[in-house]
């Protein structure tokens, strides 16, 4: 089920000033952007060939990643691994004596979903999958 890495995610103040650096200076070509309201944030892709870049800013200062941007500050937040089925995935996760985090599946770019992977399981890592 874990064979292929859909998008490895930064968390970002400012998606404009973020773009300055990935899209401007490193030349990474943008793939989509695009705000889901019901989540409260700002997914912007970017192509780094086999793997895409994606670029999260929490829209609401009251958004848990807002908080874990004013602890932590700028960088490095998950790897999100891609599935078929999101159901499916989530149920097969207990074969790796792994579990979905409370409240998924949420929604994900372009009408798919997407769940996180409980990281007390994962050694701390952070980890998502999200549907073709």
């Amino acid at each position: 089920m874990f064979k292929e890495v859909d998008h490895i995610a930064l968390l970002v103040h400012d998606t404009e000033t973020a773009l300055r650096l990935y899209r401007d200076q490193l030349k990474l070509p943008v793939l989509q952007s695009e705000t889901l309201d019901e989540v409260g944030v700002r997914l912007t892709h970017l192509s780094m060939g086999n793997v895409q870049l994606q670029l999260v800013q929490p829209l609401r200062s009251d958004h848990p990643l807002a908080r874990h941007l004013e602890e932590h500050g700028e960088g490095f937040h998950h790897v999100c691994w891609k599935v078929d089925n999101i159901d499916e995935a989530m149920e097969r996760l207990g074969n790796y004596n792994l579990r979905p985090k409370p409240n998924e599946p949420h929604p994900a770019p372009k009408g798919k979903r997407a769940a996180f992977i409980e990281p007390a399981l994962t050694g701390g890592a952070v980890w998502e999958m999200t549907e073709r």
